[in-house]
């Protein structure tokens, strides 16, 4: 199978060949040639107004519910949503029924994941079943394909446990990730607390219980000498505390999701089920921080936290809601409108390069002979994102109706391949 991609803007800050335009032939999923204009015959042309390529992205926080829940979502349409977003590989979060938390349940998802144009990467279970008690099976995971561990959407309160986990995983150079949420305060908090909330009624969720967790957990990264990796980050004192553990030497990153850049809490005044989410959307002066902090390099990914969610458990009061929202195919696109100020090359980079890096993954290179991982897009494309463009199961997103700036158009990954059509 012959595939011609047709006059390229090719990103990606680490190849001589980083903002040059050119054609790229790839034959059975292999870069035969890379030039600047290739007449060879083709089975398939790819011809774009403003066609970029860069390397596959990778999406390091989300749930595809499989197995157990399948009515949000199942591996085929998590893949299917993972690649209209331009995603050739994704980490799966553990908390399906049954929990990955043996090597059983990581090996079904590597052997579902082999049939898609999406690489699945399964996230281990800290803990048995995820209850944040005993500690799971990590290094027989590890072996069965698992490339980080977590116990997803549950944050391990236990200090004792998590110190054992960074211990644990030390040997083999594994990475932990935690959302960070101290449930003991601010438990019964539908939103983020403060001003907004005090006027809509609703209880409040203090940013103290996100603060004093990552002040904790930065403490025990440095006793264990181990990596962390707080995903979700939200609130601008969080920022600070990480921004000076990494100034010394402790190894953590961070993630934000796409919803925290784009959305506060000002924006929950219409009750809107699909911002009701976990961390809350902070204020808009928190807002601004994570977008200060993802420009300046102290935040180092974007997270989609794409949590399906069926119609039932939106449609409904607030309070009953369950928290969450849908993000694989519409990132992009937001990322691009919260910001636009951006460099381009940086936010490929925190979608490719950086991603990887964290999770210990082989960055594809994009160069004649190496197998094709590629996401094809044009970052200027402005549009309104639709129902229509979300092929995920489940459609909790508060983006549908949102005017978004960039465009996925396909991705390529080997011999396998998907393309959206709108």
């Amino acid at each position: 199978m012959k595939v011609l991609i047709k006059q390229a803007h090719i990103v990606c800050s680490s190849s001589p060949l980083h903002g040059q335009v050119k054609d790229i032939l790839i034959i059975d999923g292999i870069i035969e040639k890379i030039a600047a204009a290739i007449g060879d015959h083709a089975d398939e042309v790819i011809a774009h107004d403003n066609l970029h390529v860069s390397t596959g992205w990778m999406d390091s926080f989300a749930d595809f519910a499989d197995p157990g829940y399948e009515s949000r979502e199942t591996i085929e349409t998590g893949a299917a949503a993972a690649a209209a977003g331009g995603f050739t590989e994704v980490m799966l979060l553990p908390n399906s029924h049954p929990v990955v938390h043996n090597k059983a349940q990581v090996e079904y998802l590597v052997q579902r994941g082999r049939d898609h144009a999406v690489n699945i990467h399964p996230i281990g279970a800290i803990s048995k079943n995820a209850e944040g008690k005993d500690l799971a099976e990590m290094y027989d995971m590890l072996n069965s394909g698992a490339i980080a561990f977590s116990d997803g959407k549950n944050t391990i309160q236990d200090a004792g446990l998590l110190l054992k986990a960074l211990q644990y995983v030390k040997p083999f150079g594994g990475t932990v990730i935690q959302i960070p949420e101290d449930k003991s305060i601010g438990s019964g908090g539908l939103m983020n607390e403060g001003l907004i909330s005090t006027r809509m009624g609703l209880p409040g969720k203090p940013a103290i219980s996100e603060e004093i967790m990552i002040a904790r957990d930065i403490k025990l990264a440095r006793y264990a000498g181990s990596k962390l990796h707080f995903t979700g980050v939200s609130s601008a004192k969080s920022l600070e505390y990480i921004q000076k553990a990494k100034s010394g030497g402790i190894e953590i990153t961070c993630s934000v999701t796409p919803y925290h850049l784009y959305f506060c809490d000002e924006d929950l005044q219409q009750y809107d089920t699909n911002l009701k989410v976990n961390p809350p959307l902070r204020t808009s002066a928190d807002r601004d921080a994570l977008r200060k902090g993802l420009a300046d390099g102290t935040i180092d990914s974007i997270a989609s936290h794409h949590l399906p969610q069926d119609w039932d458990s939106k449609t409904c009061e607030f309070e009953y809601a369950k928290a969450g929202m849908i993000g694989l195919e519409s990132l992009f696109g937001v990322l691009g409108a919260a910001m636009s100020d951006w460099p381009l090359d940086k936010k490929i980079e925190a979608l490719t390069v950086t991603p990887r890096k964290i999770f210990g993954q082989e960055i594809p290179a994009l160069q004649e002979g190496a197998k094709a991982n590629l996401t094809l897009f044009d970052p200027s494309a402005e549009y309104e994102f639709g129902e229509h463009m979300i092929q995920s199961r489940s459609k909790n997103s508060a983006f549908i109706g949102k005017q978004l700036r960039g465009k996925v158009i396909g991705i390529i990954n080997g011999p396998k391949r998907r393309f959206n059509n709108n």
